[in-house]
């Protein structure tokens, strides 16, 4: 069997530990990304937009403030600029994955600067950007696909493992953030506890209780259909619900999860037809290809828990958002996890469920929202401790020195929501009345991405 001359091959399981352990960072070097997903939609129906107008979107940002294109073969698919990228997921959605920021200003800055950017052109192409977790109307068969070579593999093999896959890619928006970790052990102590709070961020920042159009009966759907669309690589990721864990079952997560494609120069080349492990590939090759670290890396980038390692940690969980509220959800992760007291008082609050109560708490997050029960207490209750608790986590690295400024005001937008117990999927059904304008003026009034409502 041949290996590619681009690659280096992989000659022990250290060398898988190693990519991992590679995002070590030291306390000073730590930093927040965040990863925004919109949709765009026609302004005037709401109806999601096709390609050739979005890629006309890109094109028309494309040499300018810095922005060269991305391209898929002729496709132009997003834009690299110093620091940030913009790229499109398989339906359209416009992401915007930020500079790694050592504060939250630096994060709000970067995110309006680009929204700035794409608001004086979207409509004159008679688009906007919604921050909005799942799209508003559109039903699957209607949205174009993007023409990714990725995709063109992904998209069938997602009718083999879930029923909801297709939706997941088409029809979904998300918000990510990165945050760095110190070592493997505080990598392992900081990803279980995501984990465990992966059902806050899907309440707290539930935006996505519809499905084509009408009532799914979920807050956020999008945790519903993330279930249902391909366990090998979705969810969350057992060995990481309890202590004990350690680096070496994240490789053996990824190792059992079967391999999508290679890349070998500019020829993607499907290995689903073999569903074959990354473990046996490591072992046995596929297809006359032998494994490679690139390999590797490209392999944990199709992994998609909750909690993702490659190799910063990324939580996957919130739904698509409107800025403030997705620099919020950026802001709860920075105060909880990069201070030490935040961070074990959290731990506190989130012990004693069991791995069963902990699953049934997951699952209802997405259905109830804030209303989901927390051992004997509900999860409004709970998140009002860990939003406080944020603050102050936030107040002491402003005090340490870690930040030049105040950030706890990035925590404002949601006290509206821990209030009212009110989230936005919850405000997006109340107003979701009368004819299809009618509702869609609605969801802008809420979510939509204009500069001028957040300048």
């Amino acid at each position: 069997m041949k290996s590619s001359s681009a690659n280096q091959p992989i000659n022990s399981r250290d060398d898988l530990l190693d990519c991992l352990r590679s995002g070590a960072r030291p306390r000073e070097e730590w930093g927040i990304g965040l990863e925004t997903e919109k949709l765009v939609l026609d302004a005037a129906s709401g109806e999601a937009a096709g390609y050739a107008r979005i890629r006309e979107l890109l094109a028309q940002l494309e040499g300018t403030a810095g922005w060269q294109g991305i391209y898929d073969g002729e496709a132009l698919i997003g834009l690299q600029g110093k620091r940030s990228s913009v790229t499109l997921e398989p339906g359209g959605q416009l992401e915007l994955s930020g500079r790694l920021c050592c504060d939250l200003h630096c994060n709000r800055r970067d995110l309006l600067r680009y929204v700035k950017q794409v608001s004086e052109v979207a409509p004159q192409l008679g688009l906007c950007l919604v921050g909005f977790g799942i799209q508003p109307f559109t039903p699957l068969e209607k949205i174009d696909w993007l023409p990714k070579k990725r995709y063109g593999v992904m998209g069938p093999y997602m009718l083999k493992t879930g029923d909801m896959g297709q939706r997941m890619m088409k029809q979904t928006a998300g918000t990510q953030v990165n945050l760095d970790y110190l070592d493997a052990a505080d990598c392992v102590r900081k990803l279980r506890l995501l984990q465990w709070l992966a059902p806050v961020f899907y309440a707290l920042f539930a935006n996505s209780p519809l499905l084509d159009g009408v009532d799914s009966g979920f807050l956020a759907v999008r945790g519903e259909i993330w279930s249902r669309t391909d366990n090998d690589r979705c969810g969350l990721i057992p060995a990481f619900m309890q202590e004990g864990a350690s680096l070496d079952d994240y490789v053996d997560y990824a190792l059992a999860t079967p391999v999508y494609f290679l890349q070998r120069g500019e020829t993607l080349i499907d290995m689903t037809d073999r569903r074959i492990s990354f473990s046996d590939f490591l072992e046995q090759g596929a297809k006359g290809e032998i494994a490679c670290l690139d390999d590797w890396e490209l392999h944990l980038s199709t992994l998609f828990p909750e909690v993702r390692l490659r190799p910063q940690l990324e939580l996957r969980t919130a739904d698509s958002l409107p800025p403030d509220l997705a620099l919020a959800v950026a802001a709860l992760v920075k105060g909880l996890f990069y201070d030490e007291a935040a961070l074990a008082q959290t731990e506190s609050l989130l012990n004693g469920l069991s791995v069963p109560a902990r699953l049934e708490f997951y699952r209802d997050s997405w259905r109830l929202g804030l209303r989901a029960r927390f051992g004997d207490a509900c999860l409004l209750d709970l998140a009002r401790e860990l939003v406080a608790e944020a603050r102050l986590g936030l107040k002491r690295q402003h005090q340490q020195g870690h930040n030049a400024d105040d950030e706890t005001t990035f925590l404002d937008p949601l006290e509206p929501i821990l209030r009212s117990g009110k989230t936005l999927a919850e405000q997006v059904l109340e107003g979701w009345q009368g004819g299809q304008q009618d509702k869609f003026s609605h969801l802008q009034r809420l979510c939509d991405y204009s500069f001028a409502r957040q300048g």
